[in-house]
């Protein structure tokens, strides 16, 4: 149960972190900072629902 806690960190990051991210400039990696940003959290959320599908002992039903 206490593995759910982690499907806030992407909707936070998302949330909160871009009132923090919101420049144009420094270019990351040939992009605006802000897209950067988005990519990172498209990557953490992926990473974060992986670990909550991993862990869920709802998804253990047919093992």
């Amino acid at each position: 149960m206490a593995i759910r806690w982690l499907t806030l960190v992407p909707l936070l990051f998302i949330f909160v972190g871009v009132a923090f991210a919101n420049h144009a400039m420094p270019i990351v990696l040939g992009m605006p900072f802000l897209f950067f940003y988005m990519v990172v959290c498209v990557i953490l959320t992926s990473i974060c629902m992986a670990i909550v599908y991993k862990f869920d002992p709802t998804n253990k039903g047919g093992e």
